[in-house]
């Protein structure tokens, strides 16, 4: 069953694309301008189109196959990790706990030449 609703969930998103770059542009953002008899920018209702009324659809559907397959996948998680589905253990916890002091002052300067280890220069 998931795998159905998932190829129709594949295939309204191909169909969603398609409807939207064959809807005509009318320049400008957020479908804003466009010029034309009397509407003007600000108009209060682009006339919706069949496109536009597909496009609805078809977001609808994409989206109520989207929580759909949420849903199953939630159902099918059954509140196990993916490391116990692997079979492996996981990795042990270290031996040695860090000091949960923060750092003072003096460790987050820079090293100093004075702190550079005195090495021999071979000549």
């Amino acid at each position: 069953m998931e795998n159905v609703i998932l190829i129709v969930h594949l295939l309204l998103a191909l169909a969603l694309i398609g409807v939207v770059l064959m809807q005509r542009s009318e320049g400008g953002g957020l479908g804003m301008g466009g010029g034309g008899g009397g509407g003007g920018v600000m108009s209060g209702r682009a006339a919706a189109t069949a496109l536009g009324k597909v496009t609805w659809v078809l977001a609808i559907a994409f989206i109520g196959t989207s929580l759909t397959l949420t849903i199953i996948a939630a159902q099918n998680a059954s509140g196990s990790s993916v490391l116990d589905r692997l079979g492996g253990e996981a990795p042990a916890a270290a031996e040695e706990e860090l000091p949960l002091t923060p750092p003072s002052g003096e460790d987050l300067l820079p090293p100093t030449a004075d702190d550079a280890p005195l090495v021999p220069r071979a000549d």
